[in-house]
């Protein structure tokens, strides 16, 4: 909704091709130490600037590559000079609160959490696993279980062992 590229019956066209890059990507971030719980943001940033084709993501590729060269010297650039950039990321994340069903616990619930849990803990990674706890438990005491998927289920497996088990 945020690129503004949803089709009538409100879908993505070709969401596969969307999904796969983000799964690459994550991977590689994985590998290489980078966070990939920020994808979605600059997707939706890129896209709604008015990027819609393949040379846009070549070209920021390029310039992200660039950027492991010169990121000594962005090192040198004070934390207060980017804090407006930040604000201004979280204010169009926020905006997406709007959509949110709360009148609903498993949908509301979470995302709460999330909200809390993310500054509280200082990881994004963290906020997110508390929210996937929260729902996969909410739906589960419900007795929707059949509404949480095997990789919901997987994952929150997963999050727990990180949460309880010291490594």
């Amino acid at each position: 909704k945020a690129a503004d590229m949803l089709d009538e019956n409100d879908n993505v066209p070709d969401a596969g091709k969307c999904l796969l890059s983000d799964a690459v990507g994550t991977c590689v971030g994985a590998i290489t130490g980078t966070p990939t719980v920020t994808t979605f943001v600059e997707s939706a940033a890129g896209v709604k600037a008015g990027g819609r084709t393949g040379l846009t993501s070549v070209v920021t590729g390029l310039l992200f590559l660039a950027c492991m060269f010169i990121s000594p010297i962005a090192a040198i650039i004070p934390a207060p000079a980017t804090s407006a950039a930040l604000v201004y990321v979280g204010a169009l994340m926020i905006n997406s609160l709007r959509e949110v069903d709360y009148s609903d616990a498993s949908a509301s619930v979470p995302v709460v959490i999330m909200l809390i849990a993310m500054p509280v803990t200082g990881s994004i990674g963290s906020g997110i696993g508390l929210g996937l706890l929260t729902y996969s438990l909410i739906k589960i005491c419900r007795g929707e279980w059949k509404d949480v998927s095997w990789l919901t289920i997987i994952l929150s497996v997963l999050f727990v062992c990180k949460f309880f088990i010291p490594f």
